[in-house]
């Protein structure tokens, strides 16, 4: 492995967040590459959270704490994203070659973000990366992968390239941000990736989707997500039939669907982007078609052919 020589920082909203915090704040202290810079965003908990990291930034330098007023309840996609943006405020972006947005639920592996940032020097096209996450199954004790595809970033832990960030936009500020950054990123070129590596797997303490009233509102919001980005009904009725093979079973894919198709009827607000929905669309009929490895891999390829990561990008969302 060559040396790493460049910085980064981590951004981490976080609410209500004592019973795994110290987890993620342990292994990140104990990173072989540790960020320049770790801002911690308390997006109003009412929990023991302001008191594990006010313990922790006395005794590491390198966390700074952001306090936001509590609004009275959890907000994921939109209020994550203004928390994080909270965090964004108060650095100086160009002081850092890349960012991260890390939940703070999550264990990861020593040698994480010494292998995104290697894999980064390795490709100058790779703007977006990470591992991938996996959840302790309470009945047997054994490590369940989520299943996340291999075509972006997980949202619990977005490394970004500065200069990747900055010409997408950033994120948006709504449910599916961390779908439709993805996308954006093929759209001017870059690749966005995670890998099912052993060095890579993280232990992601609550499972996906279940952090705001349980496990089967977080897949009905999924499913307004996906509308809300462009999904078009034939693929999101497959992905709900895929999903209804995963924990939980057949409601979990149902959930999802339902969500799509009550904001399809009620004409729920959707990203005002048409040539990105475009894009997506023929993506994803693609994938359909040819499998999203074989869609992905082509798309990265033809991507060399737009690649400018000087050229101005989407209106930034900061």
């Amino acid at each position: 492995m060559v040396k790493i020589l460049e910085s980064y920082v981590v951004i981490s909203p976080c609410r209500n967040e004592e019973q795994f915090m110290r987890r993620t704040l342990d292994s990140v202290l104990s990173q072989t590459v540790q960020p320049a810079l770790w801002i911690i965003v308390d997006d109003g908990s009412t929990d023991g959270t302001p008191i594990i990291l006010a313990e922790y930034a006395d005794k590491h330098a390198i966390i700074k704490v952001v306090t936001r007023q509590n609004r009275g309840h959890r907000s994921v996609g939109p209020g994550v994203i203004d928390a994080f943006y909270a965090g964004y405020m108060a650095i100086d972006i160009p002081q850092f070659d890349f960012l991260c947005k890390l939940d703070l639920d999550l264990e990861l592996p020593p040698d994480y973000f010494a292998q995104l940032i290697q894999r980064m020097s390795e490709n100058p096209r790779l703007g977006c990366c990470s591992g991938k996450p996996y959840y302790i199954d309470e009945a047997s004790g054994t490590l369940v992968s989520e299943k996340c595809g291999n075509e972006n970033a997980i949202g619990a832990s977005k490394f970004y390239r500065k200069e990747c960030f900055l010409q997408i936009g950033g994120f948006v500020r709504q449910v599916m941000w961390d779908g439709i950054d993805g996308h954006r990123c093929r759209m001017l070129g870059w690749i966005a990736r995670s890998w099912d590596e052993s060095d890579l797997r993280f232990i992601h303490l609550r499972p996906m989707g279940s952090s705001h009233k349980g496990i089967l509102t977080g897949r009905m919001r999924h499913g307004f997500g996906q509308y809300f980005m462009g999904t078009g009904l034939v693929y999101m009725t497959l992905s709900a039939l895929y999903r209804m093979t995963r924990p939980p079973v057949i409601i979990g894919g149902l959930a999802m669907l339902w969500g799509y198709i009550r904001s399809l009827i009620t004409r729920s607000e959707r990203l005002t982007d048409p040539a990105f929905r475009r894009f997506l669309r023929k993506y994803q009929w693609a994938c359909l078609f040819h499998g999203k490895s074989k869609t992905t891999a082509r798309y990265d390829q033809q991507g060399a052919l737009c690649w400018n990561p000087t050229k101005p990008g989407f209106p930034f969302a900061g």
